[in-house]
């Protein structure tokens, strides 16, 4: 029984005479992340990636779970391949599905036929691939609208291939096809979905994170280092450069009116991460500030600390509401630690009552 992963494409399949240039980089991507996992063949016809396990030994299993978190793929499916033959589809169905097909109650069949040459038509592969089911599960029913298991059938140049529904796959654009951008990386809940956002839409990302040892600890940073590797498992391997913000808050703190210090500090640390970002060829700066969230996040005091770089600042989460970024934080797996109880360097002098409205002139 030969199984192959097929990834469909989406927006990327829309693209003109540069289509060609996604489409590489995408291949690339894919062979850089299942290259652990054993020796695999990647090729692409009618806008699908299909992959291969080229011996006994390739992890199939693990680089279906790797290629789901890929930027560029929209949906993949695990598939058996077997002969553009109606007989050996019939006989495979069942015994290829045989786990799922017999623990649900309901199922239906849905064929596509991209070959037209096959003799038989779309509807009717998908009544006789049924007939042949029921014949093998007699507890089975039919449920074209709501069932427990779909059986897909597609007919294509190379084969048939026989699967369940397509599982999600990442998205959005492969990554390094729009560019370079600097994030700034707390240990919260925004910044790493400000992150898989802006990765999804195709850009390469370094992180700069911002800390105040020894008021902040060790296991604080951990955090912070534990959320950007879950953010490369879909974005791929990443630097992320720390910064010791504390001599700068401690002469902030003496010098400066207290409600006007968490402003001064979030330009200071604008200042130094536009200067990381142009040191690594990064073009914008990202942040996960989310309109009055809180009180350095209102725009006034969004405007007042933007205003102290000259490169542009991509701010992903706006205008989203809190429970729509908890949502994402959920899907990709950044949520259990970011609410890690661990303080982080915006937490360290924070004024009792901050100013909501600073004055560019006065700061």
């Amino acid at each position: 029984m030969k199984q192959i992963i097929m990834c469909y494409l989406g927006e990327m399949a829309l693209k003109g005479l540069n289509k060609s240039t996604f489409e590489a980089q995408l291949m690339k991507t894919i062979r850089n992340r299942l290259k652990n996992l054993g020796q695999f063949k990647i090729y692409k016809a009618q806008s699908t990636f299909y992959i291969e396990a080229e011996d006994e030994y390739s992890d199939i299993d693990a680089a279906f779970e790797k290629v789901k978190k890929i930027f560029g793929i929209a949906a993949v499916s695990k598939a058996v391949v077997t002969e553009k033959n109606f007989d050996k589809i019939a006989e495979m169905a069942p015994i290829y599905l045989e786990d799922a097909l017999k623990n649900a109650r309901t199922f239906k069949v849905t064929a596509k036929r991209s070959d037209k040459s096959f003799p038989m038509g779309s509807l009717e592969i998908s009544r006789e691939v049924g007939a042949a089911i029921l014949r093998k599960f007699h507890h089975l029913k039919v449920d074209v609208h709501n069932p427990q298991v779909t059986v897909m059938v597609e007919i294509r140049d190379f084969g048939a291939y026989i699967h369940e529904a397509k599982q999600p796959g990442a998205g959005g654009m492969p990554v390094s096809t729009s560019g370079k951008g600097a994030l700034m990386l707390s240990g919260g809940i925004d910044s790493p979905v400000a992150a898989w956002m802006m990765a999804k839409r195709g850009m390469l990302i370094e992180a700069v994170h911002f800390h105040s040892y020894p008021y902040t600890s060790p296991r604080a940073q951990e955090k912070v280092e534990d959320l950007a590797k879950i953010v490369a498992s879909y974005r791929g391997r990443f630097k992320m450069h720390c910064v010791n913000l504390l001599p700068i808050q401690e002469q902030i703190v003496q010098n400066c009116p207290e409600e006007e210090t968490t402003i001064l500090v979030r330009r200071f640390m604008m200042r130094i991460a536009e200067r990381i970002a142009r040191d690594n060829g990064c073009m914008m700066l990202i942040t996960g500030e989310n309109l009055g969230q809180v009180a350095s996040q209102t725009m006034q005091a969004m405007a007042v600390t933007g205003a102290v770089v000259d490169v542009p600042i991509f701010m992903p989460l706006v205008g989203m509401d809190k429970e729509e970024i908890v949502t994402i934080a959920r899907k990709i797996g950044t949520m259990q630690t970011a609410i890690l109880p661990y303080e982080d360097c915006c937490t360290v002098f924070t004024p009792k009552h901050p100013k909501t409205k600073p004055s560019l002139n006065q700061l």
